[in-house]
């Protein structure tokens, strides 16, 4: 749109706008055509660019200007049309207001247009600006009215797009009889692309507030429960050690009184603070309720007619396509390319010079920056900008970050434990001495040779630090630290509900969260459009599970496919392990042989890396298809069940590798002379003889980290920018030539456009409940993992709150009063780390080995003779033919008698190679750990769980004061209300004793007749 003129909108002469209709506003009146020879003198002209007629109608644009006046476009008759001003952008803060500068927009709907000839332009306009109730005069028709020129390939890309034009043209219609406002711009910097901007009135917003039950806050404020005495003076000390970590913003600062909220209700607006209308209701609330009548008006109805023959057909296929579309609120709309975007707008920039004061720009500078890393979140703020439910995971985010510091200090002191006794360690100690001469028999057949244990010194000195006493008492503090965590997320999440009002929102949120998606309703009707029902009788029915079924089926078989493909890839990098290790082992020099298994660990964890990475992004599409198809009712359920399948693939996909390592590697190996082969090929892998817990670290560690650091700096940063890069350049490319138009400045909806679109949490809670499951689930073999948690988790904060402010468009506010299914998830995966751990350090971890020689057979007392006990011996003549190895003598002597790691009799025993009967003992001991460990740890979380109360008792004080204040406001009116009707018999009656006075008396005494009806109120 040109700067200095103002786009108009044809409206019916007669009746009222919709909803308008008890206002002052009854729409713009075109007059009598006998005056439409007015001469252009008047100051309202219209420009032939952007004439609401095609041109032989231009005749009638006489206006009423009184009305004008109603709607607020102008007050002054002179400047009605002209040029409205210097800067119009600036006058409507460019495109945060209308173009009068009074209107907010709440929401911009975004949609593409074709401009293949300036005739089928008109007549797109005259259609388009039609968006409230229509005139008595047909719309021009497609084809109809004016002359195009239209090739034979043409006229079927213009039917999708004239339907596409139509559609938005009945839905814009329906909105603005919902009582919203609407105003079209296509005159922008991005080329083929129009906006729609929405506004809704007071009226509007009041009665979807009282619709939708949002608490605001009344004019009635009370004080909150301050600590007195000890914990006055200890809060007061917290307050300013904590300050300067405070953030600068006026919502963190701590409250002393707070206004008693309630479901707003028009009957009860003398309840509410109403002296400043414009911010009554905040641009997050506004865009809520503007997104809640976008979803359930419906676009349905057929507007044109195509004609004969082939364009029958034609209009045939639109009109079922439309009845199948049924009762599509936005989304749908937006999924058939009507639209191609919809989204509330940001409150403005948050850099550059002159920028004025906003939420965006506070958020950026004391919350988006890295610089700000040691500060405390504002939570408040963050909520006030994006809603409850974004706001709850960025203080669930930061509760559990907090929650990792204690964590990450026992780590450490568990690690650095681990470094100060690792010279104290006795079998590690006869491992690295080399007077024992102890002879290991080959890692691989004929290739590999006999080797002496004490080369692997190094990697039984790196075990002890992670494999010591103080693993055990660290997994059972980890157990109890994620109980302590979640009773203290309750607890904060509790303290949140109470200050963002969200107390009781349940019967609501299901009220809400019930309306079935768009997808659901559009099955429904198919299914009564297969059963030859009326629309009438659309709503009885319902999608039972026989019409699920193909869609179950298609779940169960594709998740069990996608497990048993993760379960392949692992067994394909076992084959590489095994592999390249014989491979090595027959290429590499002496000195090389030695660093073989370290190679081969190493690389086998990076492709699991990569593969797993992969896996991830392919296997949340899969989720999101399979939940797809099994049409869930409602946005809850679908989300529920999307995040249920994706968690369990992606469950899988990370931490198989790793209990492949943790559970099975070097179990089912068989002993020398008979051992088990994959495909009569591949020997199975053996741990190493300190065994299999140093290799479990470098595995979680090296997926851990990774994971975290590729997904930090790639997914999250670099895909982002290069998804905005490129649309830049797509736009870049469209962009018109004219140094005056590349020059403006772009309106607020056109920056916001070009972000991109927010595809909700599911993605930044699971990176979250994966790395949750690294902290917990085998901490016990990485003491160090809550520290590199904690590390990357200061990052990722600043990191996904610089992408919502600057990277993402504004999404959609949305009430939660808690985290949903991922409160189930956390404790189930608590639950499942006690089993875990139990298990690593009876299984995997040599804990229960050595307690069984300390207390069973140890002759003094010591661990002295321990890796002697756990080594079996065998005959060398008793390998099968063609396993033994090709250089016998590489050690320099002929060996008679190699070792292996495993309880198996002699071979000078009368059942030589069995199993002895050492291996039941520490198999029972070890069974009998898991179970005690598992029972005294769940009872030991229990218990925290039951003696911390999820409310704390402040917060239930507060709650009961409410109900007890609200009850006292309500009896008050009440009160009032029969005071008044007292006062009001009584003045009925003191008018009917003075009416039966003599008019001499009346006149007389006429200060005392007014006397009659004059009484002081005080309510």
């Amino acid at each position: 749109m040109d700067k200095d003129e103002i786009h108009l909108r044809r409206l019916p002469a007669a009746a009222p706008w919709g909803p308008h209709a008890d206002s002052d506003f009854h729409g713009v009146d075109f007059l009598p055509d006998d005056l439409s020879e007015v001469p252009d003198e008047t100051g309202m002209r219209v420009n032939k660019k952007y004439s609401c007629l095609p041109a032989e109608e231009k005749g009638i644009h006489i206006i009423n200007i009184r009305a004008i006046e109603d709607i607020g476009y102008d007050q002054h008759e002179s400047t009605l049309l002209n040029s409205l001003s210097k800067n119009p952008d600036a006058d409507c803060k460019y495109g945060l207001y209308f173009r009068d500068g009074k209107r907010k927009v709440d929401y911009i709907l975004v949609y593409h247009y074709k401009k293949s000839s300036a005739g089928r332009t008109l007549t797109r306009r005259a259609l388009h600006n039609d968006a409230g109730a229509r005139s008595t005069k047909q719309d021009p028709l497609p084809g109809k009215g004016v002359q195009m020129e239209m090739g034979e390939s043409e006229p079927h890309a213009d039917c999708h797009e004239d339907d596409k034009r139509f559609r938005r043209e009945e839905y814009e219609g329906n909105l603005v009889e919902a009582g919203l406002e609407l105003e079209h711009d296509e005159d922008t910097k991005i080329h083929g692309v129009g906006f729609v901007k929405i506004h809704a009135p007071w009226n509007v917003l009041c009665r979807e507030a009282e619709f939708l039950k949002l608490k605001m806050p009344t004019k009635k404020m009370y004080q909150i429960n301050q600590t007195h005495g000890l914990l006055k003076k200890i809060n007061s000390v917290i307050q300013k050690i904590t300050e300067p970590i405070q953030p600068k913003v006026a919502e963190h600062k701590p409250q002393t009184v707070k206004r008693l909220s309630y479901p707003f209700s028009r009957e009860k607006q003398h309840l509410f603070d109403l002296s400043d209308r414009d911010s009554f209701f905040d641009s997050k609330t506004r865009s809520t309720i503007v997104y809640e009548i976008l979803k359930r008006t419906t676009c349905t109805k057929a507007k044109y007619s195509m004609g004969k023959g082939e364009g029958r057909k034609k209009e045939t296929a639109l009109l079922n396509k439309r009845r199948k579309c049924g009762k599509y609120g936005i989304t749908s709309l937006l999924a058939n390319g009507v639209y191609s975007a919809a989204y509330p707008l940001h409150d403005g920039d948050y850099e550059g010079e002159n920028v004025e004061p906003n939420d965006r720009k506070l958020l950026c500078e004391e919350w988006a920056s890295y610089g700000v890393f040691y500060k405390y979140q504002p939570i408040d703020l963050v909520r006030k900008y994006f809603g409850e439910k974004i706001g709850l995971y960025f203080a669930w985010l930061g509760v559990y970050t907090q929650m990792l510091i204690p964590a990450s200090i026992v780590g450490i002191i568990v690690f650095l434990y681990g470094c100060a006794t690792v010279d104290e360690n006795i079998p590690s100690m006869e491992m690295c001495d080399q007077r024992n001469n102890i002879t290991m028999c080959p890692l691989c057949d004929r290739t590999c040779s006999y080797w002496k244990m004490s080369s692997a010194c190094a990697t039984a000195r790196a075990s002890h630090l992670f494999d010591n006493p103080a693993t055990v008492f660290f997994s059972v503090f980890m157990a109890l630290w994620a109980a302590t965590f979640m009773e203290h997320w309750k607890r904060k999440q509790m303290r949140l509900n109470y200050r963002w009002d969200l107390t009781g929102f349940e019967e609501e949120e299901e009220a809400v969260k019930a309306h079935p998606r768009a997808e659901y309703e559009a099955k429904v009707l198919e299914k009564s459009l297969r059963k030859e029902h009326k629309h009438k009788e659309t709503d009885k029915e319902k999608l039972t599970w026989k019409d699920r079924f193909p869609a179950y089926l298609t779940n169960f078989v594709g998740i069990i496919f996608m497990v048993g493909l993760t379960f392949a890839i692992v067994f394909g990098v076992i084959i590489y392990r095994i592999s390249t290790a014989a491979a090595l082992a027959i290429s590499a020099t002496p000195s090389g042989r030695s660093s073989v298994r370290v190679t081969v660990t190493a690389t086998a964890v990076i492709i699991n890396l990569v593969v797993i990475i992969f896996l991830d992004e392919v296997y949340g599409c899969i989720a999101r298809w399979l939940t797809q198809i099994e049409v869930p009712k409602t946005d809850k359920n679908f989300e529920e069940r999307l995040i249920f399948k994706a968690f369990l693939l992606k469950f899988v996909n990370a931490y198989t590798p790793i209990f492949y390592v943790a559970f099975f590697k070097g179990r089912f190996v068989g002993r020398p002379g008979d051992y088990v082969y994959i495909f009569h090929s591949f020997r199975m892998e053996e741990c190493a003889p300190g065994g299999c817990l140093m290799e479990l670290c470098i595995q979680l560690s090296i997926i851990m980290l990774g994971k975290q650091l590729i997904q930090n700096n790639l997914f999250e940063i670099g895909i982002p920018k290069m998804k905005k890069f490129i649309r830049y350049m797509k736009l870049k490319r469209r962009r018109s030539l004219d140094h005056e138009e590349h020059m403006k400045k772009k309106q607020r909806y056109e920056v916001d456009y070009n972000l991109e679109p927010f595809s909700g949490l599911t993605p930044e809670y699971m990176e979250m409940i994966i790395q949750f499951g690294f902290v917990t689930l085998f901490v016990a073999s990485f003491p160090l993992a809550p520290l590199f948690a904690l590390l990357n988790n200061i990052i990722e904060i600043r990191l996904d709150a610089k992408k919502f402010v600057t990277e993402l468009r504004r999404p959609v506010a949305v009430r939660a009063k808690d985290i949903g299914i991922w409160y189930n998830i956390l404790r189930g995966i608590g639950k499942l780390a006690v089993i875990i751990n139990a298990f690593v350090i009876s299984f995997t971890s040599d804990f229960i080995p050595r307690l069984v020689y300390l207390y069973m057979y140890s002759e003094n007392g010591t661990m002295h003779g321990f890796v002697n006990h756990t080594l079996s011996s065998f005959n060398v003549s008793d390998f099968q033919a063609g396993t033994a190895p090709n250089d016998p003598m590489e050690l320099g002597y002929e060996v008679q008698i190699c070792r292996y790691k495993d309880y198996r009799e002699p071979p000078w025993s009368e059942n030589k190679y069995d199993i002895s009967k050492d291996f039941w003992a520490v198999l029972a001991a070890r069974l009998a750990f898991v179970i005690v460990f598992q029972n005294l740890v769940m009872f030991m979380s229990d218990f925290v769980d039951w003696i911390i109360p999820d409310i704390p008792k402040d917060i239930s004080q507060q709650i009961h004061k409410e109900k007890v204040l609200m009850v006292e406001v309500f009896m008050r009116e009440e009160q009032g209300k029969l005071q008044m009707e007292t006062w009001k018999d009584k003045d009925k009656k003191k008018g009917e004793n003075c009416n039966n006075h003599s008019p001499r008396l009346s006149l007389s005494h006429s200060g005392s007749l007014s006397s009659c009806h004059s009484y002081p109120v005080d309510v």
